[in-house]
């Protein structure tokens, strides 16, 4: 989407210079001309305004809702990850034992992403005892101990729900960022994150309808 709606505003450019009808004009900033966005699959497409379609390409500079974003979904990762660990030695599923597995291979490359990151931006990297109170999805001291206290069946089932509510949370932070952020880099990661984790999120439900 972002590449066809550059091409778009390109050619409105150059026809507006080029026009035999009207002499040429310097090209103004606040010109009240439309543009004509494509929309993702299955969307429609949108007209914007000049300022919208300026703002409407990523820009490779962070904001502050990027550097938040980056550092809130470290420490989330990494609370998502040692709940997955858990799994091999107490889940009763095999089904969830994979599952797993595919969170620690999909979340552990994404942290190592989000630091790297943040240090090229010269920000600081969340430690792993860093706070998040508040953030959405995660689960409670309590709960976390709950969780490593349980075995087989009953790990399941409260691995399954814990889980679900972190993916949830995890899909909110994005959906922030994604209105907030400025970074093409972050807006990949978050639309990413959704994506994987929304998928997830089915078969979690459909393991917990089959308990």
């Amino acid at each position: 989407m972002r590449a066809a709606l550059v091409g778009i505003v390109s050619l409105v450019v150059v026809l507006s210079g080029c026009s035999s009808s009207t002499p040429p004009q310097t090209p103004r900033a606040d010109s009240t001309a439309p543009v004509i966005a494509p929309g993702r699959p299955g969307e429609q497409a949108k007209t914007l305004s000049p300022a919208e379609a300026a703002t409407a390409v990523p820009s490779p500079t962070a904001n502050a809702a990027d550097i938040t974003y980056a550092q809130n979904m470290v420490v989330h990762h990494r609370q998502a990850m040692d709940m997955s660990l858990l799994a091999p030695s107490r889940a009763d599923s095999a089904k969830l034992k994979s599952l797993a597995d595919r969170i620690q291979a999909a979340q552990g490359p994404e942290i190592q992403f989000m630091t790297t990151w943040l240090r090229e931006q010269e920000q600081q990297v969340p430690d792993h005892h860093a706070a998040h109170d508040g953030m959405p999805g995660m689960a409670t001291p309590e709960q976390i101990e709950a969780l490593k206290a349980a075995k087989g069946k009953d790990f399941d089932r409260m691995f399954l729900q814990l889980m679900i509510n972190h993916h949830l949370g995890a899909i909110k932070m994005s959906e922030q960022v994604l209105t907030g952020g400025s970074h093409i880099r972050i807006e990949e990661l978050a639309n990413e994150i959704s994506v994987e984790q929304t998928a997830e999120i089915r078969r979690m439900q459909e393991m917990q309808a089959a308990q």
